[in-house]
């Protein structure tokens, strides 16, 4: 795909929107993607990411590999997510702890608007769509309601929470930070990229490549196999997450230092988190329109 400079610069921010929700934990960077139009491109060039063309790479042939791993599209969108993830982490983490009704009823806007946005392209809905929707409803509340485990912080624990947590950031719905607060280890690798702690940022980001490798495969046989099941599914595990980031919280426990919430009926800057709502939601609709323009 011959893209100009002005496709290069969206690739970035929307890279940078990505890296925004993989932030938050309740919200999927793997939903910005569907948003913004890119999402089964993300997919088909992380699985070309194999032996065949690593081969390129080390054997010289340079040119060969960017060209066989789309790296016009890749390198753009992980400079987005990594730009917005390393000046993002402090601003949204203080926001999460300062501001948490409007952060989250943003975000619960976006995510209810995406959950319609990607039921909408399933072409057709019988037994099947509706059981994966169902299953995938079941198995996203089921993991906002998981309680968070205390973890070791070994370098193999942390290389299998990279491989985990990453396979989750690329499913809309199922969030990639939320798998780390029920790994124990969302604060811990947050602070590793506000430090910049390098041994814990690589050995997690090695586990993130293998597993993003091998998972992407998989979901890629599924889209182009049982792209209306898949899709359903998707879809259930964004509504099912609803209930992660519904804004009104109180604290029921504080376990091994991680706070254990339940949701409550709305007590307080409602006004200020409804409007909120509508921001997120509606701003899902821009971005498809704008993603349509862009394309063109």
């Amino acid at each position: 795909m011959e893209r100009k400079l002005k496709d290069y610069l969206m690739l970035v921010l929307k890279g940078m929107g990505i890296g925004a929700a993989d932030v938050v934990p309740g919200v999927s960077g793997g939903t910005i993607a569907f948003i913004v139009g890119i999402y089964d491109e993300l997919i088909e060039s992380i699985k070309s990411i194999n032996a065949k063309s690593l081969k390129l790479f080390f054997t010289g042939q340079w040119k060969s590999f960017w060209k066989a791993i789309n790296g016009n599209f890749l390198f753009p969108l992980l400079a987005g997510i990594g730009i917005s993830v390393f000046s993002l982490a402090k601003i949204i983490t203080w926001l999460l702890l300062t501001h948490p009704i409007l952060v989250w009823s943003f975000f619960f806007g976006l995510v209810l608007a995406s959950t319609l946005f990607v039921g909408k392209d399933i072409k057709e809905w019988n037994w099947k769509t509706i059981l994966g929707f169902v299953v995938g409803v079941v198995v996203a509340f089921y993991i906002t309601i998981a309680t968070p485990a205390e973890t070791s912080s070994s370098w193999l624990f942390i290389f299998v929470c990279g491989a985990v947590a990453i396979c989750a950031m690329i499913l809309p719905g199922i969030s990639g930070s939320f798998i780390l607060v029920l790994l124990g280890k969302y604060f811990f690798i947050m602070e590793a990229v506000k430090t910049l702690n390098v041994k814990v940022m690589l050995v997690f980001g090695v586990g993130a490549c293998i597993g993003i490798t091998t998972f992407s495969r998989l979901l890629s046989f599924a889209l182009k196999h049982f792209r209306n099941i898949t899709l359903a599914v998707l879809s259930g595990f964004m509504l099912g997450s609803l209930n992660k980031v519904w804004p009104w919280k109180e604290l029921v426990d504080d376990t091994h230092g991680m706070p254990i919430e339940s949701n409550i009926l709305p007590d307080k800057s409602v006004p200020e988190a409804v409007a909120l709502m509508f921001v997120g939601f509606f701003l899902v609709f821009i971005l498809e329109k704008l993603s349509i323009k862009t394309s063109k």
